[in-house]
């Protein structure tokens, strides 16, 4: 078992070498590409089904008995408790839930930049790569005859190939799940806006 996980070490270690150092620049990006994937993947789970109108009913009628299955069950939660303490003081409930779901707002958005830019700069570095993967081929046909150095050659545009090719794989799924996530990351937003919404006007009329 071993000596099989230590073959495909060396394999991929061969291959990474073959593309040069932006290789391995690649691949660090790739790691934290799919860190920041699945960070947001796992925050942006919303749990609970239906509108935020019945959730919060749901949270009035059940109050902590009730079992929280994602983030939005802990928003509408926090943004009550926020309310009750304005009312309790005689304040405007608005500012307090704003406050309450602050930190919410700002979870939902970590790793957001880090994901559009790793996306922006993977195919960068993969040119890069191409480009460095081109001038080794020129040097190689400068330094002596195309037939005596075609290993040079083929190693140089391997090298090129090999980069653009690790640059797109990199950058195409971070733009398809990260735009996925975006996407539940605006619902976010809006339901948070609601829940300000609601339950703010709620505080006003039992006033």
């Amino acid at each position: 078992m071993n000596t099989i996980i230590l073959g495909y070490l060396d394999q991929f270690v061969f291959f990474m070498n073959a593309g040069g150092s932006v290789m391995w620049v690649l691949f660090v990006l790739n790691l934290m590409l799919w860190y920041g994937l699945g960070y947001r993947y796992f925050v942006l789970r919303r749990g609970t089904k239906g509108n935020v109108r019945r959730l919060i009913e749901k949270h009035e009628e059940r109050g902590l008995q009730k079992e929280f299955k994602g983030m939005l069950d802990f928003a509408i939660a926090d943004a009550l408790q926020a309310a009750k303490e304005a009312h309790a003081i005689n304040k405007k409930a608005r500012e307090y839930i704003t406050d309450a779901l602050f930190p919410y707002t700002v979870t939902i958005k970590q790793y957001s930049v880090l994901i559009k830019t790793i996306v922006v700069l993977a195919p960068l570095i993969g040119l890069l790569g191409t480009v460095i993967g081109m001038i080794d081929t020129f040097d190689a046909l400068q330094s002596s005859s195309m037939f005596s150095q075609g290993t040079s050659i083929s190693g140089g545009i391997s090298k090129a190939l090999f980069t653009t090719e690790l640059g797109l794989v990199v950058a195409v799924p971070g733009l398809i799940f990260g735009r996925i996530l975006d996407r539940k990351q605006e619902r976010f937003d809006l339901e948070f806006e609601q829940i300000t919404d609601i339950i703010s006007t709620k505080e006003v009329h039992e006033i």
